[in-house]
């Protein structure tokens, strides 16, 4: 009898706690935690249009929503890209991300494109949290209040989870420095960095070490700062050497495609970074088992191919889509040839060399003011400003805001050949002879040809916000500068105290972006002329009318046929 007793009640105190671990608050039992998050969306929304059917947002919230203990998490450049973000400041980008059910997000470089108003708009429309450790107010040069969260606690099976905010200090000048500063020029808001790295790398530090505090069982990064040479000493690899206590850095900024990679700490402990590419072409999955291992995958449109997209979500991405396809949709030319910026690889040129989409927007510029009758001598590109990829056979005004996707407006300036040739140097800070260094603020020309020697390293002086405040200490690596003369189309050696009318968008020419500081002082001989993708569409509509396709057409013998270029710009790389 005894026995049967004991029987009964070991039975019934395994049943007891059997029922507690269902009845008990989830919160406290540690399970399987998945992490989905994306990078550099840049407002394409469209994917699942295309031959192959891509990713977009309906398809990660039908992710999300599938998945037990998910979080959702975005690590910036999401609101700028498209017509689809443009078109109305990102509003409709906020909308989807708020129907996807995102739990976080930091802010990118392009979060700040449409102004600081537009970026505090945004945040203020998002249903979830934007986090930043290093975006501060700003006073008299003194660095002041985080104007954000420095990171978010989120809890899912049991444990806590603390997402840590990181805006690349290269914000200011790849945006506007003029979008931090009152209107008499004052700095008002900053983003931590420093020279050497220190400031970024201490206010990392800080919100990491106040996460632990606040009783975080594991601390990640989610950072938008890349791991190009040219973004240092402000990289996610370089962050987490000297900082400790991360577990992973979910990663934005360059673009790369990073599985899975651990980097050592200051500590000598293993970090997971991680980054899914661009545009949506993957979802990241970030697992932290139930004993603690945290590992990473990329998922492809074909991984996800099973997945079925949210109805919801997928009802507002294809309204929006088909209204911005219904106001940008004419077709106004035909191109035979290919405008693009990228190599097999699917590295950007346009960012360190020539390209066929950088000849076009420059000369798109340099006929636009001489078709109305203003003395034009060059007109430069930055390359960061060129973002399609490759563009062939119709043109609508919707493919010529996929190459111009920032609505920056056509100015034309008075500047001497000194400020000029300062100006081409910067441009090409930053960008090496083995193709590991790249820079948005390459300038691609019209009216001009210039030398690029690499095998000199660049000693272009910058401050400590990155822009540009002396030319080189060392020498100029740029040379051979050639001028055309419209009177007899030959090309002359740059006089550096002669005066030269400058054409270009007021992003670069006018509002510091890109770091151009050395044009402080130019002559405004007329600015707010078009919009860029206006500038384009005009110039498209200028070419002859094809008998067979009976649009203006670019014919393969335009000049534009090269991916690299027509030869502007001549590389001396050494290698």
């Amino acid at each position: 009898m005894r026995k049967k007793q004991i029987l009964m009640i070991a039975g019934l105190l395994t049943a007891a706690v059997l029922c507690l671990a269902f009845l008990w608050p989830k919160g406290q039992r540690s399970e399987q935690i998945v992490v989905y998050y994306t990078n550099d969306v840049h407002s394409y929304i469209d994917n699942h249009l295309d031959e192959e059917p891509g990713l977009s947002y309906s398809t990660v919230a039908a992710l999300k929503s599938s998945t037990e203990n998910a979080v959702l998490v975005d690590a910036g450049d999401h609101l700028q890209g498209t017509a689809y973000g443009g078109m109305d400041s990102g509003a409709s980008v906020i909308r989807l991300m708020n129907a996807a059910g995102y739990d976080a997000a930091t802010l990118g470089n392009h979060e700040f494109d449409y102004g600081m108003e537009g970026c505090l708009t945004a945040i203020d429309a998002a249903e979830y949290p934007y986090v930043s450790c290093n975006f501060r107010h700003e006073k008299d040069g003194v660095a002041g209040d985080l104007v954000l969260d420095s990171f978010v606690m989120l809890e899912r099976g049991g444990k806590k989870i603390a997402f840590v905010g990181i805006t690349t200090p290269e914000t200011i000048t790849s945006s506007s420095p003029a979008y931090y500063q009152d209107r008499q020029g004052n700095y008002i808001y900053g983003i931590d960095g420093g020279a050497d790295g220190a400031a970024l790398y201490a206010a990392v530090q800080t919100a990491i070490d106040e996460a632990n505090a606040a009783g975080a069982d594991y601390v990640i990064a989610l950072g938008h700062l890349g791991v190009d040479a040219s973004s240092g000493p402000w990289t996610s690899r370089s962050l987490i050497a000297n900082t400790s206590g991360l577990d992973a850095f979910i990663d934005g900024h360059s673009h790369s495609v990073i599985g899975m990679e651990t980097v050592t700490d200051s500590a000598g402990g293993p970090v997971i970074l991680t980054q899914t590419g661009s545009y949506l072409n993957a979802v990241g999955k970030l697992t932290i088992s139930a004993d603690g291992e945290i590992t990473t995958e990329l998922l492809s449109g074909e991984d996800l191919a099973d997945v079925a997209p949210d109805p919801t979500v997928r009802g507002l991405e294809d309204v929006w889509i088909n209204e911005v396809n219904g106001l940008l949709g004419e077709v106004i030319g035909y191109a035979q040839i290919t405008l693009d910026n990228y190599d097999a690889h699917g590295s950007r040129l346009v960012r360190r060399q020539s390209t066929n989409t950088g000849d076009f927007a420059a000369d798109a510029l340099y006929y636009l003011f001489d078709e109305m009758g203003m003395e034009v001598d060059v007109a430069v590109m930055n390359g960061g400003g060129i973002r399609n990829e490759a563009i062939t056979g119709e043109l609508t005004y919707l493919s010529c805001k996929q190459i111009h996707t920032f609505g920056n407006v056509a100015c034309l300036l008075t500047v001497t050949g000194q400020q000029l040739l300062d100006a081409l140097e910067w441009g090409s800070k930053g960008i090496t002879a083995d193709g590991s260094g790249e820079n948005g603020s390459l300038l691609h020309v019209s009216g001009l040809k210039y030398t690029l020697d690499l095998t000199r390293d660049s000693t272009v002086q910058a401050d400590e916000k990155d822009v540009w405040i002396g030319p080189p200490t060392d020498g100029y690596r740029v040379r051979d500068v050639l001028i055309l003369n419209r009177d007899t189309g030959e090309y002359e050696p740059l006089d550096l105290t002669a005066e030269y009318n400058l054409a270009g968008y007021n992003y670069t020419l006018r509002d510091l972006g890109g770091g151009f500081a050395m044009l402080n002082g130019a002559v405004n001989v007329l600015d707010y002329v078009a919009e860029d993708y206006m500038v384009l569409a005009n110039y498209i509509q200028s070419f002859p009318v094809d008998e067979g396709t009976g649009l203006p057409t670019i014919t393969a013998d335009g000049g534009y046929e090269n991916v690299e270029g027509s030869g502007r710009i001549t590389i001396i790389s050494g290698q």
